[in-house]
């Protein structure tokens, strides 16, 4: 008999994962279940394109309507899952329904960590960005002249600010930690993006906590930093950080460590359960690792899509990630994590650079700025298991890409 297959989200990570076991088997019964009243759609847009007005909702879409009929794939949009009973291998909705199952997939995702209330959070005109409500909600306030704090110099913090700058508002970003971009990036992509946002008329204050908003009925008005200064805002913008969804899964017993915790094979605890994309915590490279990346939603949900067909497929992943900020685009390649040297490199076009990241001579990551032929070239050497220098990172005489046709 086919089996039944549930998916739980309504992101990258699940419509891949339905398409990926579409593809594998004709006759199983995937049934996707999203708490949004949307099909899966692309998050990266929403604070950028959609929240402006320069993209339409049915743009956002990862497939379009008819596909999911034509695939004999079942959508129940708009109920979230409230539990899991998995002695029954059934799942139980919010409207008390319970569905069957043989394997059932975690794509969850991760929501945007919320301000405090003791220190406004909850005040009318604080906003986050990390679904399709939060930038409907967040869309009229983009207008010529307003002032809008963004609270977070992480890559959510600074697209924002773009975005806003680009709109002709007067933008503060606050930073707590000594830097902008100092838990994912070395200090001089740190430096060259601060440099890129005040050149655009964006105010950055690093080192700089907020002590909390304050506001007149119920709608926030000004923020008051930990070194003493009040600055008027119209509305605040808060990106400092995400947390994983992984509630189901704890609720259910599954072992959850920093995320659904799952093996080389993306499976949970349970052997009928998997997870993918920005829930899930796997194995990677001796440590445990949560990424938050359209690479990581595709490629992980294909391969638990692959393993629940009878594959033992190990994920092995190649991070890639990128920022599009005014007229710049970032592309990093590979986890930087454990850098002990930093290589500068200018690139071929005016304006473009990439900062190589090191563990002694072994390359680990590139960040490119406007550079896209050194991203590729870094990639292809991260994906093919070959190494570039430090010596050779910074000869810029030395075409990168011929160092794609030496041995391994």
């Amino acid at each position: 008999m086919s089996q039944k297959i549930i998916i739980v989200g309504g992101g990258q990570a699940a419509s891949s994962c339905a398409a990926r076991l579409r593809h594998n088997d004709a006759e199983c019964e995937i049934l996707l279940i999203g708490n949004e009243d949307f099909l899966p759609y692309q998050r990266p847009p929403l604070s950028k394109k959609y929240a402006t007005g320069d993209m339409v909702r049915d743009q956002l879409l990862l497939r379009p309507e008819d596909w999911y009929g034509q695939n004999r794939i079942t959508c129940h949009i708009g109920v979230s899952a409230s539990r899991i009973e998995r002695q029954k291998k059934q799942i139980i909705l919010a409207d008390g329904t319970a569905h069957d199952y043989d394997k059932l997939v975690l794509a969850t995702g991760s929501r945007a960590r919320p301000l405090p209330e003791e220190i406004g959070g909850s005040l009318d005109g604080v906003y986050m960005l990390r679904d399709l409500a939060d930038a409907d909600r967040v869309s009229p306030e983009l207008v010529e002249g307003r002032n809008v704090l963004i609270v977070g110099g992480g890559y959510i913090g600074l697209e924002a600010a773009a975005v806003c700058a680009s709109k002709g508002m007067k933008v503060t970003l606050i930073e707590a930690a000594e830097r902008i971009l100092q838990r994912v990036a070395c200090r001089e992509t740190s430096d060259w993006f601060r440099e890129l946002h005040k050149a655009h008329g964006v105010t950055i204050l690093e080192d700089t906590g907020l002590e909390r908003l304050t506001g007149e009925e119920g709608r926030v008005q000004e923020a008051h930093l930990g070194d003493g200064t009040t600055l008027k805002a119209d509305f605040v913008l808060v990106g400092i950080g995400i947390m994983p969804n992984s509630e189901l899964a704890e609720e259910a017993g599954l072992n959850v460590d920093g995320g659904i915790s799952v093996d080389a094979h993306c499976r949970t605890s349970d052997p009928d359960i998997y997870a993918a994309g920005d829930c899930a915590f796997f194995p990677y490279r001796d440590a445990g690792t949560r990424l938050e990346s359209v690479q990581n939603a595709i490629d992980q949900a294909e391969c638990a899509a692959d393993n629940i067909n009878g594959e033992e497929r190990i994920y092995l992943p190649f991070p890639w990630f990128w920022s599009d900020q005014y007229d710049v685009k970032l592309q990093i390649a590979g986890l930087n994590r454990g850098y002990d040297k930093i290589v500068v490199r200018l690139g071929e076009r005016e304006g473009s650079i990439s900062h190589f990241y090191f563990d002694g001579d072994t390359f680990l990551a590139v960040d490119a700025m406007n550079d896209p032929r050194t991203y590729m070239v870094g990639k292809k050497m991260l994906e093919a298991g070959k190494n570039i220098s430090p010596a050779q990172a910074a000869d810029r005489s030395l075409q990168l890409k011929e160092l794609l046709q030496a041995p391994a």
